[in-house]
């Protein structure tokens, strides 16, 4: 790890404007890194010519005065957002060799800034996994290991290549997607940071869909103040994105340092659930602690329909994965496996080019929304996820954002519960009433556990109100002061 590789966001983007070091030069620097890195398996298309020829494109920007917000700035991508002439597969088999003809309107925000492209980020497969084992190009490894032990770590999913790759300092900052927790859980697995936005605060145009009313794109970073920087330009109404939302887009990093005193912070009672290990629950009450310290009010909340969030989730996302997935037949792009008439075509394509947790999700999304089981699962479930939203509803009149933990275990190894669809499904736990509500959440690395792992903390916040998750984010960060990193093994 080169000088330059170990920098954050804003201190690269300083040193940039400062002209202490040129775009190309910590391009090469990270370039370098990812050469080096492939026991870890971050990156699955690398961009190095591109990359090279934006950097030097941004020393010329920087060089007439003409730079813009990000200039100069290495970014991974998750291989969700369509890259214009670049592979885009969202981890899966049957979008091998896409390379679409457009640009997704999130990473076009960030070229029109000046970042630079290093490449194509792991993930699991339509970004449907807790751990990124189910990526058709094999599972992403953390760069954090327990102490005394060589055992492969999971760095969570589905965005695990971008938080290896933050965590291993292989990029910047790196894209990613959250539809039930996959940007919250893989920061919580590496100790870097995320936050999944308000649902449309981020366009979802040239977005790979999985569930389309839960998809949101969001930055992860190595500081809370990168992730601000990162989503000012990531974030911005999009009339080509039916569900974006017209607001303005403050500068997020303007919130990072302000005074979180008076500033009242609910603690949700049904988080707190049976087996969960004892360090989960002491970092908690040290997060309670701090913002106490901090100044802000600690108020006890209730969001009673919690217990029901994950089974509503596990109805709604799959029915909206078979309805989206329809479209992958083998006809347009990607894999096609000829078959001897229309019908085996699209069977045999499909078959080869669907994982196995894919095909579960889609056979589990036909069922719910077959006629016969719509209103006893798919309805209900979206009558949940009401009840869901009234619940937060009802907790923001005593309080202003909740502190909860983001994952109810550290980081565990690669294989561990791969053969137990439930037993992943439950590190949405803590997760995914905040997709369900459309509400904003953020996950702040506060600790490790007693192998030496990190933990972290989750704020979840009112719509459109990402700054006080920034201030309070910020906050926690400078009372954990967490600076841990990784030992280099690969």
């Amino acid at each position: 790890m080169s000088e330059l590789t170990g920098l954050t966001l804003k201190a690269a983007l300083e040193g940039l404007a400062a002209k202490r070091f040129s775009s190309e030069e910590i391009t090469t620097a990270h370039l370098a890194a990812i050469d080096a890195s492939s026991a870890l398996n971050a990156y699955v298309v690398g961009t190095p010519e591109k990359a090279l020829e934006m950097a030097r494109a941004s020393d010329a920007r920087r060089a007439s005065g003409q730079a813009g917000p990000l200039d100069g700035a290495p970014l991974g991508i998750k291989d969700l957002f369509c890259t214009e002439g670049v592979e885009s597969t969202a981890g899966s088999m049957i979008l091998r060799g896409f390379k679409p003809a457009y640009e997704s309107t999130v990473t076009s925000q960030l070229w029109r800034d000046g970042a630079v492209m290093l490449g194509k980020l792991n993930m699991d497969e339509f970004a449907m996994g807790s751990s990124n084992e189910t990526s058709a190009w094999g599972p992403v490894v953390n760069p954090w290991r327990q102490q005394g032990r060589n055992a492969d770590l999971t760095p969570g999913g589905s965005s695990g290549g971008s938080a290896a790759a933050v965590a291993a300092e292989l990029c910047l900052a790196a894209t990613a997607t959250d539809t039930g927790g996959s940007i919250r859980q893989p920061a919580a697995f590496t100790g870097t940071v995320g936050i999944k936005p308000t649902y449309g605060r981020c366009s979802r145009w040239g977005i790979v869909a999985f569930a389309s009313s839960l998809d949101q794109a969001g930055p992860m970073a190595r500081s809370v103040e990168d992730t601000a920087i990162l989503l000012r330009s990531m974030a911005g109404h999009d009339p080509k994105d039916s569900t974006s939302i017209d607001a303005e887009v403050p500068d997020f990093a303007s919130f990072c340092g302000r005074s979180v005193k008076g500033l009242r912070v609910g603690i949700p009672r049904e988080y707190r659930v049976d087996g969960m290990p004892a360090e989960i629950d002491a970092l908690w009450e040290q997060g309670i602690a701090w913002l106490k310290d901090a100044g802000c009010e600690i108020v006890d909340v209730t969001l009673p329909h919690t217990k029901y969030a994950l089974p509503a989730y596990y109805i709604i996302a799959p029915a909206e994965a078979s309805s989206n997935l329809a479209r992958y037949d083998g006809m347009r792009y990607g894999l096609r496996v000829e078959g001897d008439n229309l019908t085996d075509t699209y069977e045999k394509s499909r078959a080869q080019g669907f994982g196995a947790e894919v095909k579960r999700r889609i056979l589990i999304g036909t069922y719910v929304l077959s006629a016969g089981y719509y209103d006893a699962y798919y309805l209900k479930a979206l009558k949940v996820r009401r009840r869901i939203a009234d619940n937060f509803d009802q907790a923001w009149q005593t309080c202003d954002a909740l502190l909860t933990p983001t994952a109810p275990s550290a980081a565990f190894a690669l294989g561990d519960k791969s053969d137990d669809p439930l037993a992943m499904y439950l590190n949405d736990i803590f997760t995914v009433t905040v997709n369900l509500a459309g509400l904003p959440g953020m996950s702040v690395p506060a600790g490790l556990d007693a192998q030496g792992l990190p933990l972290g903390l989750q704020l979840i916040g009112r719509n459109l109100d990402e700054g006080t998750l920034f201030s309070l984010g910020s906050a926690l960060e400078k009372a954990a002061d967490f600076r841990a990193r990784p030992a280099k093994w690969w």
